[in-house]
């Protein structure tokens, strides 16, 4: 007679040991690269089994915005790989959750929130690299750059492609590196100068390299990591480091005020730190926020670090909005065009 009672209760036993087992549902925005997603989602849910990864992912300035709108309703538990200069913009509008990681201690104090506790903390750097298509050049008789100046030359009119700095995180670290570099005046003049030579100005910070190894365009405005993995496939590209300096950003992790989730969006932000992690990062970037870690990589320069410019993230992310009417007002006009839903 107790039978029934028996299955009935071991039934429920059942769906708490599936409820328990599915756990929670981090929602987690990112700017992260496509094929990093697996790998860092993979890592960290067999480090953390009870927490499940749910990626939205977009390039910087539209993951920004989105988190920018959804202020007062956030949609977000977590950051997994943003600009920094984004996530500064979110801690001025008390967006995020002070937070100090298990591992803070061994993050260079250059590479995350100078708050204590911080509200984001670095995973990595990437920085401004021209992708120079050696095959193209040559049928076009194309001299090499080695300077960003040299790219307002009447010969590459036509021939480059860059980010927009309004959507891309690669597109805004090289305009706030331009106006820190050569002043604000004369940075907007050589941006007029660049302006003339500029095939489009595309959505995405590694677009730019793709459709220079593709030949599509001769020379792509882009970042380091897409130059290095597409050389590596056996692309006909030079990797070239303008010698005025390179604009960088950070990677950052940060937790979003007010999540439900607030305790597994802290794991995240403790494996997001760890070792561990790290050991991931150090396969796409040379420079890690937690130093001594990094790998040397034989398509860059042992001296890459020392070419970033000395970069004022505090300043860029205060003037942003004004940086970015201006360039839309000058530049707008070669942007592609976004795909209608």
């Amino acid at each position: 007679m107790f039978k029934p009672f028996a299955l009935a209760a071991a039934v429920s036993a059942v769906f708490s040991l599936q409820a328990m087992a599915a756990g929670t549902q981090l929602t987690v925005y990112t700017a992260l690269e496509a094929e990093q997603l697996k790998t860092y989602k993979q890592a960290f849910e067999k480090a953390n089994p009870d927490i499940e990864i749910k990626w939205v992912r977009d390039s910087t300035g539209i993951i920004t915005a989105k988190l920018l709108a959804e202020k007062d309703r956030p949609q977000a538990d977590a950051v997994w790989g943003l600009a920094a200069s984004s996530l500064a913009i979110l801690d001025q509008q008390q967006m995020l959750e002070a937070y100090a990681p298990k591992d803070l201690g061994s993050i260079s104090k250059n590479y995350r929130d100078a708050a204590n506790p911080p509200a984001w903390v670095g995973m990595d750097i990437w920085a401004a690299t021209l992708c120079f298509n050696t095959v193209e050049a040559e049928k076009q008789g194309l001299s090499k750059p080695v300077s960003w100046q040299d790219l307002t030359k009447p010969e590459y009119k036509g021939k480059i492609v860059m980010p927009n700095p309004a959507s891309s995180g690669t597109g805004f670290l090289d305009v706030s590196a331009w106006l820190q570099t050569f002043g604000e005046t004369q940075g907007w003049a050589y941006m007029d100068g660049l302006h003339q030579n500029i095939g489009q100005y595309v959505h995405s910070g590694s677009k730019p390299c793709k459709l220079a190894a593709s030949g599509e365009f001769p020379i792509g405005i882009s970042f380091e990591y897409p130059a290095v993995q597409l050389k590596r496939q056996g692309a006909p590209l030079d990797i070239i480091l303008p010698k005025e300096g390179l604009g960088w950003e950070i990677e950052a992790t940060a937790v979003i005020k007010g999540t439900p989730k607030a305790e597994a969006a802290r794991r995240l932000a403790d494996f997001s730190a760890s070792p561990a992690a790290m050991e991931l990062y150090k396969e796409n970037f040379a420079v890690l926020a937690a130093p001594g870690i990094a790998k040397p990589q034989t398509e860059l320069p042992a001296d890459y670090e020392q070419r970033l410019i000395k970069n004022d993230f505090a300043w860029a992310s205060q003037h942003r909005d004004e940086i970015l009417a201006e360039w839309r007002k000058r530049y707008d006009g070669k942007s592609e065009k976004v795909a209608q839903q």
